[in-house]
């Protein structure tokens, strides 16, 4: 079971925070690809990859240390950890992102990040399911709340084209989406946040670089100027955008809130990744957001301050609990002595 740890609260809304802006960078980097003919899943591909070589040597540095502990811990550790990247970087990394790409391909872009986001009521049914982490009714409620914000953000009162095919597609980015804060907030696991990433970035580049060797996956890019931001640019820059900031960073910065949040808290703040990359289309796209999405974001701020404060109250419960066991247990000891 997850607790958020004492004096670590802060800390992890922090980076849970820094985790969600530098995500909602990763549409406006992707679209000025996209639209200069890069096809997602070479976008995609190039931008793991250069993140894990990004995070290569930190990674490196901060394993050899690690070595004589895992070797200590015998192969029951290694096939743990080394079990927790593959799924990680298979499903949580490669699968969430190729899931949504092809929602997109049968959806609109509003509907499938919102199908998508259903991961967040997955984490609190998996929290119930194997934790016996009950939802109360504050985490109900901001749940209700932070998914009517999604969709106003997401301006979905237009007339929308709905695919039987889109939406399985979406559900299983949704699925790919809830273990990715499942996983990441796994404290079991003895993997730093930088080696995790990386290692989790590597297996997602090989399964999709497979993928797109065997003609699965369309694999398409262009080397010339891009337009970014209104200017004419290399198209380096959103490569390194996209991979230095929203992924190499995003992903150390994500696992390091779930193991400080827990994976449910986590995953209601990583709702804010919708109203940052409005607010950076916004900015760099001139894409205007309306009236009906500043209230969204209002909901989503709302309903993620309802389920923090759940949390907080349960760890307050829990504290208590385990301070008067502790009372309890005392004398007991003192009699045996």
């Amino acid at each position: 079971m997850v607790r958020v740890r004492p004096g670590s609260s802060g800390a992890g809304l922090v980076f849970a925070v820094m985790s969600a802006a530098t995500f909602g960078t990763s549409g406006t980097f992707a679209t000025s690809l996209i639209d200069a003919g890069w096809s997602p899943g070479a976008a995609v591909t190039v931008r793991i990859g250069v993140a894990a070589l990004v995070l290569l040597v930190p990674a490196l540095v901060q394993l050899r240390p690690m070595l004589p502990t895992l070797r200590a811990g015998g192969r029951p550790l290694l096939l743990r950890s080394g079990r927790l990247v593959i799924i990680y970087g298979l499903v949580a990394v490669a699968g969430c992102q190729l899931f949504y790409f092809h929602a997109v391909q049968r959806l609109s872009v509003g509907v499938a990040l919102l199908l998508e986001y259903l991961g967040v009521v997955l984490v609190v049914g998996w929290m119930w399911l194997a934790h016996g982490h009950r939802p109360r009714r504050l985490t109900v409620a901001g749940s209700v709340g932070a998914l009517v914000g999604l969709g106003l953000v997401l301006d979905l009162t237009g007339h929308q084209h709905v695919d039987l095919v889109g939406v399985l597609w979406g559900l299983s980015a949704a699925v790919g989406l809830a273990v990715y804060f499942v996983l990441s907030a796994h404290e079991e696991d003895p993997l730093p946040p930088i080696v995790m990433a990386c290692a989790a970035m590597i297996v997602g580049t090989v399964a999709f670089g497979a993928l797109g060797l065997t003609g699965a996956l369309p694999m398409h890019a262009t080397f010339g100027q891009v337009d970014f931001s209104g200017h004419r640019t290399s198209w380096l820059v959103p490569i390194l955008g996209l991979a230095v900031l929203a992924a190499a960073f995003a992903y150390v910065a994500g696992i390091t809130a779930a193991r400080l949040l827990g994976a449910k808290v986590a995953s209601f703040v990583g709702l804010t990744e919708v109203l940052f990359a409005v607010l950076f289309a916004w900015l760099l796209l001139g894409q205007l957001p309306g009236g009906l999405q500043l209230v969204g974001g209002a909901f989503i701020v709302g309903g993620v301050t309802l389920v923090r404060l759940d949390e907080l109250g349960r760890a307050g419960a829990d504290s208590l609990e385990d301070e008067l066991a502790g009372e309890q247990a005392r004398p007991a000891a003192v009699g045996a002595g």
